[in-house]
């Protein structure tokens, strides 16, 4: 059915398209949003902000501009005559068993699934040793609320595995609850711990954990400033009141981001401090003689380092000092200084992110984005390199020390998610579970090329589709990208993307500058005053899909979420003539102010901000979206997304950029948002919003592309 679907559909497209004309979109009213006469000054510059009011989101009237523009989003997405038809695709794809590699904790081994439509993950166990099929429920997050807006974001376990911690959030934001279970009993054992945010859980014996917070802020806790992290500790039995302060806290110095996490061996903790999303420093607590000050490892956020595993008081470290592309180091505890670190595994060509499994370092390097993993022993010396499934992105390799046999996931962008076992031993792979999505990878293909950007940069680009594919110029296309925060994107699939592909459509990833594929280099090459390279990376991504015939600008989208959410605004500014859609989702759109909102003074790093300098301000203003939209100028047909819940980028960047669009675009292109209730930055979301979420993304697409209808034959099976 799928393919009849998909295949019938395009004929559509090109019938409507190239035979006809198609009736025109229809014309929206816009609500009229406010404007107020609020002017900031900056090193002497007046720069406007007449939607500032929509930053309270607090208010009534923020609350009622809400309601509004979501009442005129959906009435043009109900004038999309196929949209219902997308989204029963869309469930019905999605609607499979999925499972996740099991892990063992005391006396039971644990594993997530999820039927096939859950909201949530539901977290399963088995006694060790017994048929998997005797599994019971252990965790359910789906009973959490009725609508499925509570999500189980975090889960950590003491160390006989008698003891649960496990966080939750609430609609989507980022602030967290703790609550401790009794595993044998599944009895909540303690008070819940409250306002947590940013925080893994590390827990030191059976005693207690390491977690992390910010005192709550003044005003609102979803938009508020917060740059003052710190690490605490849980003794059981005891209030959260009086959990004391680890590290940070001080006003001497403020570090936005605090973690801390136990060593296996429970000898360590080794604590990470830092005032922005790149470098850290690094210190050690002696949990064997807790009175000894703290040892420092590295005492400035020029670099990022972090621990990897200990023998004793010998110290395993991953870091990029000296080695943009990463090295694994190893030092003495007595003395960590740098000056004393000593390679194990040097610095490559390629980027390392390593990991520990069954008393082995496994190395995965990125090969242009493409995984290849080595197994090392301790000493550095190469045990072999692992055989992978196939082209594409490895993850997992990771376990307790005494375990041989180890789990890691395979996949990329047409290939859905398998999970293998792995015996370290003998190096060993054999198929754990295979994914039993209803798609057929054996029908698609990715073709990895090489463009050239405008300053002569040379940039990868993974394009995915349909084998056969015919290079006319007229094949619907999401071009997708981020380019920031060292994030590489690999390789990976995506039920929603195989339902965007099944129609024809062609998917293209490039990897931007900003991002993390090459290294430092790369991703300081694409921050402060050299983000520009990350738009023009993204654009010459776009003109090679044209030039080469894969789409052209009336069939082109541009997609991305977060600092992707920016890349997309400032294209889409910049380039107005290059797609036809524009997609920008919980996006950083306000460039000037968006260190004063929550952590994100944390971002500076790779931004720089409005109050650095005159030079800095200038560069921000010369690009940030919200001010630059341009009276009169005809604009893509933009559907902006984001959530009320949205504690991270808050909403107010898509509500200013919205609000833009609609008092200043001068075509007949529509500029919409979309605003998710209960809902936050992305993780957690319930399944059902999510396929709804993209039901609407597509159906505006296609239908702003010049789709019309779906083939009767085809539409009542999909119905039915």
């Amino acid at each position: 059915m799928k393919r009849l679907f998909g295949a019938a559909l395009l004929a559509v497209v090109a019938m409507s398209c190239q035979e006809n004309t198609p009736e025109p979109v229809p014309t929206v009213e816009y609500h009229q949003t406010k404007k107020v006469d609020t002017v900031d000054t900056y090193f002497g510059v007046n720069v406007a902000d007449p939607y500032r009011w929509l930053e309270d989101d607090r208010s009534e009237e923020t609350e009622a501009w809400v309601d509004a523009q979501n009442e005129v989003t959906n009435g043009f997405l109900d004038t999309i005559p196929f949209r219902e038809e997308l989204k029963a695709r869309l469930e019905s794809i999605w609607n499979y068993e999925k499972v996740t590699a099991p892990f063992k904790e005391g006396d039971y081994t644990y594993f997530r699934k999820n039927d096939g439509l859950q909201n949530q993950y539901v977290v399963y166990r088995y006694k060790t040793g017994d048929d998997p099929s005797t599994a019971e429920v252990f965790l359910d997050p789906n009973t959490f609320k009725e609508d499925g807006t509570i999500s189980l974001s975090g889960l950590s376990f003491s160390e006989d595995g008698g003891l649960a911690a496990y966080s939750i959030s609430e609609g989507g934001s980022d602030w967290r609850k703790i609550l401790i279970m009794d595993v044998a009993s599944k009895a909540i054992i303690e008070d819940t711990l409250r306002d947590v945010k940013f925080s893994g859980i590390s827990w030191y014996k059976n005693e207690g954990f390491y977690y992390s917070s910010y005192d709550k802020p003044e005003g609102s806790e979803l938009s508020a400033k917060t740059d003052q992290h710190k690490l605490y500790y849980h003794k059981l039995g005891t209030d959260q009141a009086d959990d004391p302060v680890v590290f940070g806290g001080t006003e001497a110095e403020k570090h936005r981001y605090v973690g801390g996490g136990v060593s296996e061996d429970n000898k360590w903790l080794a604590i990470s401090a830092s005032v922005s999303t790149s470098g850290n420093k690094m210190f050690l607590k002696d949990l064997e003689n807790p009175d000894r000050p703290l040892i420092t490892v590295i005492d400035n956020v020029d670099s990022d380092t972090y621990m990897l595993d200990n023998d004793g008081d010998t110290l395993y470290l991953v870091t990029n000092l000296n080695a943009p592309n990463q090295r694994i180091v190893k030092t003495s505890a007595t003395d960590p200084n740098p000056a004393n670190w000593v390679d194990v595994i040097p610095e490559t060509e390629n980027v390392l992110s390593p990991s520990t499994g069954a008393g082995y370092i496994f190395a995965e390097y990125s090969v242009d984005a493409i995984s290849k993993v080595m197994q090392y022993n301790y000493n550095g010396s190469l045990v072999r390199e692992v055989e992978l499934p196939g082209i594409g992105s490895a993850g997992g390799f990771f376990s307790k020390k005494e375990e041989n046999e180890i789990y890691f996931s395979f996949t990329n962008y047409y290939t859905p998610g398998s999970i293998y076992t792995y015996q370290a031993d003998s190096g060993e792979v054999s198929l754990y579970r295979k994914s039993a999505i209803d798609f057929n990878p054996d029908n698609y293909e990715s073709t990895q090329v090489f463009y050239t950007s405008k300053d002569g940069t040379k940039v990868p680009m993974i394009i995915t589709h349909k084998k056969g594919l015919e290079l006319n110029g007229k094949n619907p296309t999401i071009l997708y990208g981020y380019g920031g925060f060292n994030i590489s994107l690999n390789p990976g699939f995506s039920i929603a993307n195989a339902v965007w592909m099944e129609q024809g459509g062609v998917y293209a990833v490039p990897n931007l500058r900003g991002g993390g594929e090459y290294g430092k280099a790369w991703h300081d090459a694409g921050t402060q005053m050299q983000k520009q390279n990350v738009f023009d990376d993204f654009i010459a991504a776009g003109e090679y899909l044209i030039e080469n015939k894969y789409t052209s600008s009336e069939y082109l989208a541009i997609r991305g979420g977060s600092n992707g959410g920016l890349l997309v605004g400032a294209v889409m500014t910049q380039r107005p003539d290059l797609m036809k859609v524009a997609l920008p989702a919980v996006g950083v759109l306000d460039m000037l102010r968006y260190h004063t909102f929550t952590a994100g003074a944390g971002w500076a790093y790779d931004y720089g901000t409005s109050e650095d300098s005159k030079e800095m301000f200038d560069y921000l203003l010369g690009y940030s979206p919200v001010h630059n939209v341009e009276q009169g100028v005809s604009y893509p047909a933009t559907l902006v997304t984001t959530a009320d819940h949205d504690d991270r980028v808050v909403p107010a960047h898509s509500f200013k950029f919205a609000a833009e669009l609609q008092a200043k675009n001068g075509g007949a292109n529509p500029t919409l948002i979309r605003i998710e209730k209960d809902a936050g930055h992305g993780a957690g979301t319930p399944v059902s919003k999510t396929i709804e979420l993209y039901a609407d993304l597509f159906g505006f697409t296609l239908y702003n592309m010049g789709y019309r209808v779906l083939p009767e034959d085809v539409s009542s099976k999909v119905k039915g």
